[in-house]
């Protein structure tokens, strides 16, 4: 896992299927969208697949319209643990903590 923060752009499609009905007349992105994008950014820089993490927190602070422009940042904790934020131009719209999963 690299050490540090580590930032990435995210793009979310206009066109997301998950704007659809999600609200009509008012799309707003899932927070579901929003951790799995997490994810997907901290899988791509430390190779640790999205199963092999718990979500200890999530917190969705603002609703995230379609083409919204955003940033993905995460650092390591001391305990093995992930901190990440999802922000736009106006703040942070989601943050969160991830817990290295227990392994069987």
């Amino acid at each position: 896992m690299p050490v540090g923060r580590i930032e990435t752009a995210l793009t979310v499609a206009r066109d997301h299927p998950a704007f659809e009905g999600h609200f009509p007349g008012h799309p707003v992105l899932p927070g579901v969208v929003l951790l799995a994008e997490a994810l997907a950014a901290i899988e791509a820089a430390s190779g640790r697949k999205p199963d092999e993490w718990t979500v200890s927190s999530a917190k969705f602070l603002v609703p995230v319209a379609p083409g919204t422009p955003l940033t993905h940042v995460h650092e390591s904790l001391a305990s093995g643990a992930i901190r990440f934020e999802i922000r736009s131009a106006q703040g942070v719209v989601a943050n969160g903590i991830l817990a290295p999963r227990e392994r069987a």
